[in-house]
């Protein structure tokens, strides 16, 4: 079966709700790439599980409007997960975290099959997906796929899956810039693919094991970070799955990153 162009983004999802303020909005790193996707023009599903409470059905609304397929979107009896967000200065706060259905989530057979029909898959560290992040690797040689590691860099499951994907990002504070490029060597040690680390207004490095590659901002006026990451991480990808080089999928990155950060909310 030929494979349409298309990004499959699997893991958590979750409702991003501002305790200053009230506001909530659609987030979850597998959900910000799906529909990052579908704004840069891409076809996108996202597979994963909300509750059968008003929260799930605003998750199902807002990536159907987007044009997000959700055929393989579960809904299970529970509670949808639910971040607790802090605005600083326009920068994001993470707040409590309650995890809600998505504890009990796995793939299932047909959920498996499904991804693989896709030329990538995406996922990130807060899905909890590194048991089917291999099970996709083993089942297809040849779906590529790509792994958001945030800043969690000493999570077992940097290790556990590194070794199965074709592109690692991960996040780094600015001050963090002089260590990067000894960082991506180390992360390269274990990574088959490419590692990209970001790292806010210092802009991105990418490491294929010979060069390192780097990549500025767009500036912008920046109301909230929230979805930043998550918006290089779509438009590096759109723009991979197109054909571009590296750098110009980097540019491509910080382009898209640099509209989220001009609205509220991911």
């Amino acid at each position: 079966m030929q494979k349409k162009m298309r990004i499959a983004a699997l893991g958590d999802n979750c409702i991003d709700i501002y305790d200053e303020t009230g506001e909530c909005y659609v987030g979850g790193n597998p959900v910000n790439v799906a529909s990052y996707i579908q704004r840069l023009g891409g076809e996108s599903a996202y597979v994963g599980a909300v509750g059968d409470d008003a929260y799930g059905v605003l998750v199902r609304e807002k990536l159907e409007e987007r044009g997000v397929d959700v055929s393989h979107l579960h809904v299970l009896s529970g509670r949808t997960a639910v971040t607790h967000v802090l605005l600083e200065n326009g920068d994001r706060r993470f707040g409590e975290y309650e995890k809600g259905v998505l504890k009990d989530f796995a793939l299932d057979e047909e959920d498996l099959e499904f991804i693989c029909g896709h030329a990538m898959a995406v996922s990130g560290i807060y899905g909890y997906m590194e048991a089917e992040i291999q099970k996709l690797r083993d089942r297809d040689r040849n779906l590529q796929i790509a792994f958001d590691f945030s800043d969690e860099l000493q999570d077992p499951a940097v290790e556990a899956v590194l070794p199965y994907v074709d592109y690692a990002f991960f996040s780094l504070e600015e001050k963090e810039e002089g260590k990067a490029e000894a960082f991506l060597k180390k992360m390269k040690a274990l990574c088959g693919g490419l590692v990209i680390v970001t790292m806010g207004s210092a802009g991105s490095i990418a490491y294929d094991g010979n060069d390192f590659i780097k990549c500025g901002i767009v500036p912008c006026r920046v109301v909230d970070t929230m979805g930043a990451g998550d918006s290089f991480i779509a438009g590096f990808l759109y723009a991979r799955l197109q054909g571009s080089s590296v750098l110009e999928s980097m540019k491509s990155g910080a382009q898209n990153s640099s509209v989220t950060l001009q609205y509220k909310g991911a």
